[in-house]
């Protein structure tokens, strides 16, 4: 029998003590931190309770700073054509009102409203419904207004879109009124209360029951010109037969 070799076993011995240590170090645990994914490092941050239930630290309620923030009022830059302007004019004293009024929805190119009036006015001549066939009465001396209205309305407007309608009272307390004629002429400052317009609608009344809707013109043609298009059509679509 072949004795045992020391000399091997104890090559062998020390081989193996040599050999180089593959223990992790420090910074190998660092680069095995750095190399995991976000989602697995946002999977951490969950507690798994139950399998298939996750308990996250989502927070409840509004964001802060999401609350509803007040909207930017609405600014209109330009006035609206059917809207109503007041307007307080001031008609000196030995100036017609009738037609300072007049002039000035002419210049203007606006409708005018007359809605009140105060002052004197003198010498003034009025055209009283109640009279035979629309007398015109002259009123000599001075009278306070009582009340004033009417309307004037530029040109091509018709004329009698354009009155003034007066009410005064005299001297003795005898109040008279009627429809202006000519002029009148103020005693003394006069303050018109008006409303100026710039779109008029012309309406003609009363309306018919069963009116058409409004459609565009078109040329209308005659009778005989309709019945001579409808011979000249029938033979061409012979033709075409």
């Amino acid at each position: 029998m072949a004795g045992l070799d020391l000399s091997t076993s104890a090559h062998f011995l020390h081989h193996f003590h040599h050999l180089p240590n593959h223990t992790p170090t420090s910074s190998d645990h660092n680069n095995s931190d750095d190399n995991v994914s976000p989602s697995a490092a946002k999977a951490a941050a969950f507690d798994l309770i139950s399998p298939g239930e996750v308990i996250g630290s989502r927070p409840r309620g509004r964001p802060p700073g999401s609350k509803n923030k007040p909207k930017p009022p609405i600014i209109i830059t330009r006035e609206s054509a059917n809207c109503l302007r007041a307007h307080i004019l001031e008609i000196s004293g030995g100036c017609d009102i009738f037609e300072s009024v007049a002039n000035y929805a002419r210049r203007r190119q606006c409708g005018v409203c007359v809605l009140s009036g105060s002052g004197t006015v003198t010498n003034v001549r009025l055209r009283q419904p109640g009279g035979s066939g629309g007398a015109v009465v002259t009123l000599h001396g001075r009278f306070e207004i009582l009340s004033l209205s009417g309307s004037f309305l530029p040109p091509p407007a018709p004329p009698g879109a354009t009155s003034l309608t007066v009410f005064l009272s005299g001297g003795q307390g005898q109040v008279v009124g009627g429809s202006v004629v000519g002029p009148l002429i103020a005693a003394g400052p006069v303050i018109v209360i008006s409303a100026s317009f710039t779109n008029v609608a012309y309406e003609r009344l009363p309306l018919e029951e069963e009116e058409a809707p409004p459609q565009m013109e078109v040329p209308i043609q005659s009778v005989a010109e309709v019945q001579v298009h409808k011979q000249s059509a029938v033979p061409a679509a012979s033709v075409a037969d």
